[in-house]
C-alpha cells in the first residue's frame, strides 16, 4: 500500500480521535457505547485499519457529530479508490477496464509510461492485446469477454493520432524480448513499434539491458500529467495523486529517459530483436 493511502488512513483517524474527544468521550467509553472491542477504537483512530461506512454512521451516533458524517464517507471511498484490487477492477471484464483508462486519457495533456516487461497498451498490435488479456482473464478469473475487450484496447489507441496530446514512452530492453505469445505475435509487434516510431508528438525510448540503475527498483507505471500515476502491481493497481509522490515519479522517469536510446540507436535495439523473431 502506497504512503499516500497510509498517510490518508492517518489523517482520517486523526478526525474520528478529535471527534471523539469533543465529545467528551473515552476510548473505552466509545468501545462500550458501540459494542467494540477496545482495540479497534484505537486501531481506527491511529490509521492501523480501515473503517467501513457503518463504522462512520456509528461513530458519529455517538459523538453528536452527524452533519461530519458526508465530509468522513468521502474521504473513506477516496482512500479505497488509492488501492484497487485487480479482482474488483476487472470484477465485469476487461472492456470495462480500458473504457476507463481511454476516459483518463482523453482528460490528459502529457502522458509518460515506463514499462519494464512488456510494451505499453497504448502501442500493442491486436494479436499482442489478445494475448495480454488473455493472460490477465486466466491468471484473474474473471468474466471472459476477451473479443470485447481487445477491440476496446485497439479503440483506445486512436487518442495517439489525435489531438494535441504529447506521448512518451521508456521500455526496458527486456520488454522486447519477452515472449508474448509467440514468434509471429512477437514480430508483428516489434515491426508495428518501429512503425508508431515516426508518429508526431509520439517520443519511444528504450533502455538497454545493462543500464546503470540511478533509483529505486519498480514497477511499471503511467504518468497523467501531474495529476495522477497508475502503478500496477501483482495484487492492485495503486491510483497515486498526492504531490510530493507524483514528484518522485517524475524524478524516476526522467532518470529513466535518460538512460534510454532514442532514434536510431532505439530502431536498432529494436530491429536487433526483430531478426531473431523471423
Amino acid at each position: 500500500m502506497t504512503s499516500a493511502v497510509h498517510e490518508q488512513r492517518q489523517a482520517l483517524g486523526l478526525r474520528l480521535r478529535e471527534l471523539r474527544r469533543d465529545a467528551g468521550l473515552t476510548g473505552r467509553a466509545l468501545a462500550k457505547l458501540a459494542n467494540w472491542p477496545e482495540s479497534k477504537i484505537s486501531k481506527l483512530e491511529y490509521g492501523r485499519q480501515t473503517p467501513t461506512e457503518d463504522d462512520l454512521r456509528t461513530w458519529c451516533d455517538y459523538t453528536q457529530s452527524g452533519d461530519q458524517l458526508p465530509d468522513l464517507i468521502a474521504t473513506l471511498r477516496n482512500i479505497e479508490s488509492a488501492y484497487m484490487e485487480w479482482r474488483r477492477a476487472l470484477g465485469l471484464g476487461t472492456r470495462r477496464k480500458q473504457k476507463a483508462l481511454s476516459w483518463i486519457e482523453h482528460g490528459t495533456s502529457q502522458l509518460r509510461t515506463y514499462q519494464p516487461v512488456v510494451i505499453p497498451g497504448l502501442l500493442q498490435t491486436p494479436g499482442y492485446i489478445e494475448e495480454v488479456l488473455g493472460q490477465m482473464i486466466r491468471f484473474y478469473g474473471i468474466p471472459n469477454d476477451l473479443d470485447e475487450g481487445v477491440s476496446a484496447r485497439v479503440e483506445r489507441q486512436r487518442i495517439l493520432r489525435q489531438g494535441n496530446r504529447r506521448f512518451s514512452f521508456v521500455i526496458a530492453e527486456q520488454a522486447l524480448r519477452t515472449t508474448v505469445g509467440d514468434d509471429s505475435v512477437m514480430a508483428g509487434q516489434l515491426e508495428h513499434l518501429l512503425a508508431a516510431m515516426s508518429l508526431p508528438r509520439l517520443v519511444i525510448g528504450v533502455v538497454p539491458e545493462r543500464f546503470a540503475l540511478d533509483g529505486p527498483a519498480i514497477n511499471g507505471f503511467v504518468m497523467y500529467d501531474n495529476r495522477l500515476v497508475s502503478v500496477e502491481t501483482v495484487s492492485a493497481e495503486l491510483s497515486i495523486n498526492q504531490p510530493r509522490e507524483i514528484a518522485l515519479y517524475g524524478k524516476l522517469f526522467a532518470q529513466l529517459s535518460d538512460q534510454a536510446a532514442y532514434g536510431e540507436p532505439a530502431r536498432r535495439l529494436i530491429t536487433a530483436e526483430l531478426e531473431k523473431r523471423h
